[in-house]
């Protein structure tokens, strides 16, 4: 894939579009929803849906409880395939690291309140199933 292919018309492309071609959103409204709500930051500066982005540029993106940053690749033409998408961008070694073990913490709390039964719940486990799950939102 040459240089000519990846960046489309140009040497910018909107925040909104390069987020959606990316796959970082599944439509690109939400992409300018979550720029708009100061989700994505640019350069470290909260920027508008139409800000154009070019090569190298270093994004802050929040979705949810994951912080994800990157550095800015390449320009796609295309929403294409999620490996291609893949190649818009690096992640940074932190911001991986920071979601892998986000992502263990989830597993082991998630193994903590859901202890396996045999069959379906009787009334005594579903309310002590509740209860845990209750218990560990409020902390």
């Amino acid at each position: 894939m040459s240089a000519e292919d990846s960046s489309g018309a140009g040497d910018s492309l909107r925040i909104d579009k390069w987020l959606w071609c990316a796959r970082f959103y599944k439509t690109r409204s939400l992409a300018a929803q979550a720029v708009n709500g100061g989700h994505v930051r640019v350069n470290g500066a909260r920027v508008k849906p139409a800000r154009d982005l070019v090569v190298g540029d270093e994004l802050a993106i929040v979705r949810g409880s994951e912080r994800i940053e990157c550095t800015v690749l390449a320009l796609p033409g295309r929403r294409g395939p999620a490996g291609e998408a893949r190649a818009c961008y690096r992640e940074s070694d932190e911001s991986i690291a920071k979601r892998e073990s986000r992502a263990l913490e989830h597993r082991a709390l998630s193994a903590v309140l859901r202890q396996p039964t045999a069959g379906r719940p009787d009334k005594k486990t579903r309310r002590l199933l509740r209860e845990r799950f209750r218990g560990s939102r409020e902390s």
